[in-house]
């Protein structure tokens, strides 16, 4: 999952990003409107937690620019602005959901799955391909009774991969779905993943191969 998170309090911001990468997302972090701008219109994301108080204006004024640009994606407002009338104006704009500040990180994570539960379209639970199952809910990769232990962007790139199995996925697209805004991606990086990837399938004897079209990306299918 990648996740637009606008925030200009940099202890909220590290705080809130080293608990969400402990679920496997990767976190884009704006401090300003005009960050969150480009984030938005560069990147697709599946939620957004976006403050309101920001050292350029109002947070909820992205909410059009959101709605605009990706019709689906779940809004959550955290802010210290929490009177009834804040909460409506934001609800109102267009969230999907208020959080005011303080607040509990178990409750935004509830609040966050929840939002999530309300798909755009009704999406698969699992993928099954050769002997392999993934689970798109847990993240967790099977070959029969065997759980294949995955560090995080391994995990990444093959829920990525999956979700296209069978089709080329452009390396552009498995950066975004990696690596979040500004971090900076050494040239091999990907490759390094995919290499480390397709041994630790082989070991597992999942029937599936990761294979690379030259200078476009990868695509993921069984094994003949």
């Amino acid at each position: 999952m990648r996740l637009l998170l606008v925030e200009d309090e940099p202890e909220m911001a590290a705080a809130l990003s080293a608990v969400l990468l402990r679920y496997d997302t990767v976190v884009d972090h704006a401090r300003t409107k005009l960050i969150a701008e480009e984030a938005i219109l560069s990147h697709a994301h599946d939620a957004v937690l976006l403050d309101r108080k920001l050292p350029d204006g109002d947070g909820i004024d992205l909410v059009p620019l959101l709605r605009k640009r990706h019709a689906g994606v779940p809004v959550i407002i955290i802010s210290a602005r929490g009177s009834i009338a804040d909460k409506i104006e934001g609800l109102d704009t267009g969230a999907d959901d208020y959080l005011p500040k303080p607040f509990a990180v178990e409750e935004l994570l509830a609040r966050l799955r929840a939002v999530l539960r309300r798909p755009m379209q009704v999406a698969p639970e699992s993928v099954q391909l050769g002997a392999l199952s993934f689970d798109l809910d847990s993240r967790e990769a099977r070959v029969g009774d065997s759980t294949i232990e995955l560090p995080r962007r391994e995990l990444l790139v093959l829920e990525c991969l999956l979700r296209r199995a069978g089709r080329t996925v452009l390396r552009t697209s498995l950066e975004d779905a990696v690596y979040g805004y500004g971090d900076e991606i050494q040239s091999n990086s990907l490759d390094a993943h995919i290499s480390r990837l397709r041994r630790k399938l082989a070991d597992a004897r999942s029937g599936v191969e990761i294979h690379g079209i030259r200078g476009v990306g990868y695509l993921i299918k069984a094994a003949a």
